[in-house]
């Protein structure tokens, strides 16, 4: 969060002045950010403030509205499904819509997946995954208790999920009430091997159940990226002494590493994949945790303790269910799938030109995914950071860096001239650094 405030005349009306009354925002010190960005509606790829500025959403909002925000053919069907069955207890009622998402969806994951776990967010959806993977273990008599996840990794903020994300600077306060974790580095090509030997070892140490791991972009270390064939050994390394492996797709899943998902890029598919974000296109918040079969049989009992009980009030609600549908849909048209082939070519060839810029220390891209880390230091969270950010604003364009991290992901339907003002504005930005 920056400083930006587009809202000139500080009334009391503003939703800026409004919002100080009773709001705590996520991600925010209110001491050193106080004002909130008053947005009042959004299409496409842009958002509008209260002065009806607009600004292109360069991150589709935290990677959900891939298809563009108020999307008419997603607001249609959910608005259809909202005069059928609005909410439903999903303990022990079904509906439709989750019937048919299921079996949707099960057609375009990995075809190793068949049970899905429905929840409200990403951070319950990998939370899911983590304790399948204790459980599993416990389910079947064996005491696996640790977890085993990549450095600089992020799953989200609830207690599992924080406990196997390696970004300290959101764990702190809680660190001496987290499960046990192990913790390996992103392999690369020239690495891999010396993991592989660290990792046999720790095996040997470590009664490890399952491995945590986001698919080549690592989103919150701001756009990390490690290669599949690096990955895919470490998969089936761990594969091969029975520990469950855990995909972490709610970031790069639906299309934004070029293909459905960034478990399509491995051979070593993972016994368990995490859902949400551009799941509902932005529309509603779902999560979804998706496992084998084999996963779903040790859970499969006359014991009633050997359940996952595990759930959420709007857990397959209908109308997400719906929204989902609808982004599946259009996810698959060959139009979108043009428009994805569009933005990933546009991304190469700005890269071609501002790699070579003296302020640009490396760039990468995967997919829709672009990244460019400056040559300058600076905090995650510092005044350097803010800057940027208020200068990305000031010129019509949400950017969030990542420390001295810019990165683009943007909606599929952004346009040719969209994507040439955010990178004409990430231009501009070198200038003052």
């Amino acid at each position: 969060m920056g400083s930006f405030n587009s809202v000139d005349h500080k009334t009391k009306d503003c939703l800026s002045e409004r919002d100080k009354k009773h709001l705590w925002h996520p991600l925010t010190q209110h001491k050193l950010h106080p004002d909130m960005l008053g947005i009042v509606r959004a299409k496409g790829a842009v958002l509008y403030d209260e002065n009806d500025k607009e600004y292109i959403d360069g991150i589709a909002s935290w990677y959900t509205s891939v298809y563009g925000h108020c999307n008419d053919y997603i607001i249609e069907r959910v608005n259809q499904q909202m005069h059928r069955l609005d909410q439903v207890v999903f303990s022990g009622f079904t509906h439709e819509p989750a019937v048919r998402l299921s079996e949707e969806l099960i057609k375009i994951l990995p075809a190793n997946q068949m049970k899905l776990f429905f929840s409200d967010n990403g951070s319950t959806a990998t939370e899911i995954g983590i304790k399948m993977a204790l459980q599993y273990h416990f389910n079947k008599g064996e005491r696996r208790n640790v977890m085993l996840a990549f450095e600089e990794g992020f799953h989200g903020d609830t207690f599992g999920a924080m406990s196997v994300s390696g970004l300290s600077v959101y764990n702190g306060p809680f660190e001496e009430h987290f499960i046990a974790v192990e913790r390996i580095p992103v392999p690369t090509k020239e690495t891999v091997e010396k993991i592989l030997c660290d990792l046999d070892k720790k095996l040997k140490e470590h009664s490890i159940a399952g491995f945590i791991y986001e698919p080549l972009v690592q989103g919150a270390a701001a756009m990390k990226m490690h290669d599949e064939h690096s990955l895919d050994r470490i998969l089936k390394f761990l594969k091969e002494h029975k520990v469950l492996t855990i995909a972490d797709e709610v970031m790069t899943g639906f299309g934004k590493t070029g293909k459905h998902f960034a478990s399509d890029y491995v051979t070593t598919k993972p016994d368990i994949i995490c859902l949400s974000k551009a799941l509902t296109a932005g529309l509603l918040p779902m999560g979804i945790t998706s496992c084998t079969e084999e996963v779903y049989e040790a859970f499969y009992s006359d014991n009633i303790s050997k359940g996952l009980f595990h759930g959420h009030t709007y857990t397959a609600n209908p109308l997400a269910c719906a929204a989902a549908l609808a982004g599946l849909e259009l996810l698959q048209t060959p139009s979108m799938q043009q428009n994805i082939e569009r933005v990933m070519a546009s991304h190469q060839k700005f890269d071609q030109v501002i790699k070579q810029h003296p302020k640009v220390a490396r760039t990468r891209q995967r997919g829709v995914i672009y990244a460019l880390e400056l040559n300058v230091k600076m905090e995650r969270y510092g005044n350097l950071r803010d800057r940027l950010f208020d200068h990305f604003m000031e010129q019509g364009v949400f950017l969030r860096p990542l420390g001295n991290t810019v990165y683009i992901l943007a909606p599929y339907v952004i346009t040719d001239a969209q994507l040439q003002k955010i990178y004409g504005t990430i231009r501009s930005a070198l200038n003052f650094l």
